[in-house]
């Protein structure tokens, strides 16, 4: 792991993170302190000028979104940390915390002065009770100190809503109401919680943050892709030897991300596929592993970055089986708002067994693909829009799988 870019876990296993004391000492909230000493739009400019982009999902300019905000006049402005970490096979956002909990502190109460906000959250998931206490003394550690001034920091608790990772769901749980998106626009950013202006940036985009403001922007720009600059935390898991947490530049490629860092497959086994981003990323097949993990480059091949977790699979996994537990999760989870979503997951998982069984026809694989792109083009939100990835980049790189299942014409 020697061969790691350091920026987000650049403290992991060197400080204590329990003691802010620690932290301080290795020059933690020196970045705040020089924020603070900037003017607000200096400090927006800077982040967008880095070209951060968002590291949940959405890959938005991070200073771009923190912008909207700013221009916009209101009594109350919010800083939301989404740490919902939803996603199976994803525990970047769990590494930063118990590794460095107060690089996130910092990052939000940078955001918190560029746009004007005294007030922040972070809404981590109802899985991790231990990262809450953890983030619980961190924050009354700093309000000890002193460090974050008047930006008050709280944490709020999820329920295991996998849709709550969709950020407008996120802010209608935070309010006590069912983790249900909004129609948008208006976006959070101008109407967020308690309708007023809210930045929603992931644990890893706020953690990025720190370094930016101390190195500065041209320093951020050199490192990973072009477009997507800076390094990605990725979880890999599946069967893969190194089934750890890394932090590697953006131009990384997928092929030395599972055999160099990944250390290859285990017991011998022979590749198969790889799938980035979590339940809703696209499935890769070897013919596309030396593209780079910067998000263009993704989407270029269909797939996506994500969350950042690679779940890889070798040739003894049955890769329809796989997309159908797969689809009953999203079954599952699906918070029934909008029927694209409500029905099209319903019917994909119905079809997906109906294929696994070895009772499907032709026509059944047609139907799916159709409903599949319907979702992409309809559903409210992210949740429902992507659940249909799995299916459609197994049919295209996989579809002997599913043909071999169908019943005989």
């Amino acid at each position: 792991m020697a061969q790691e870019m350091h920026i987000v876990l650049k403290n992991r296993d060197k400080i204590n993170p329990l003691d802010i004391n620690d932290y301080l000492a290795a020059g933690g909230y020196q970045s705040l302190v020089k924020a603070r000493g900037m003017a607000q739009e200096e400090v927006i400019e800077e982040v967008k000028n880095s070209g951060l982009r968002g590291r949940g999902g959405a890959g938005f300019n991070t200073g771009l979104k923190w912008s909207f905000s700013y221009n916009i006049k209101s009594d109350e402005k919010y800083v939301i940390c989404n740490a919902d970490e939803g996603e199976p096979g994803t525990y970047k956002d769990r590494i930063i915390f118990e590794s460095d909990p107060h690089i996130v502190l910092e990052g939000m109460a940078i955001c918190g002065h560029a746009i004007g906000s005294k007030k922040g959250y972070i809404y981590c998931r109802g899985e991790y009770p231990q990262v809450v206490d953890l983030l619980k003394k961190a924050i009354s550690q700093a309000k000890e100190k002193g460090v974050l001034g008047d930006f008050d920091i709280e944490v709020r608790m999820g329920a295991g809503a996998y849709v709550c990772g969709e950020e407008s769901a996120l802010i209608e749980s935070i309010l006590g109401q069912r983790g249900e998106p909004r129609f948008k626009p208006p976006f959070p950013p101008v109407s967020g919680l308690n309708w007023k202006p809210s930045i929603v940036n992931n644990v890893e985009t706020f953690a990025n943050i720190p370094a930016i403001i101390h190195k500065g922007a041209q320093w951020f720009t050199g490192i990973g892709a072009k477009s997507y600059p800076g390094t990605k935390l990725l979880s890999l898991t599946g069967d893969v030897k190194n089934r750890v947490c890394i932090e590697v530049p953006t131009d990384t490629t997928i092929r030395d991300v599972i055999f160099h860092f990944g250390g290859g497959m285990r017991n011998n086994g022979q590749f198969k596929a790889v799938q980035i981003g979590g339940t809703s990323g696209g499935f890769i097949p070897e013919s596309l592993l030396d593209t780079p993990i910067d998000f263009d480059s993704m989407r270029k091949i269909g797939a996506t970055l994500g969350t950042g977790a690679v779940f890889v699979m070798d040739q003894s996994r049955d890769i329809v089986d796989v997309v159908t537990r797969i689809s009953k999760f999203f079954e599952h989870e699906s918070c029934g708002k909008c029927n694209p979503c409500r029905e099209g997951v319903f019917r994909c998982h119905e079809i997906m067994k109906k294929i696994n069984k070895g009772l499907a026809t032709e026509e059944d694989l047609e139907k799916i693909q159709l409903l599949c792109l319907v979702m992409e083009q309809t559903c409210l939100c992210g949740c429902g829009q992507a659940a249909p990835s799995p299916i459609l980049t197994t049919l295209k790189h996989f579809q002997e799988e599913y043909e071999q299942k169908l019943l005989p014409a």
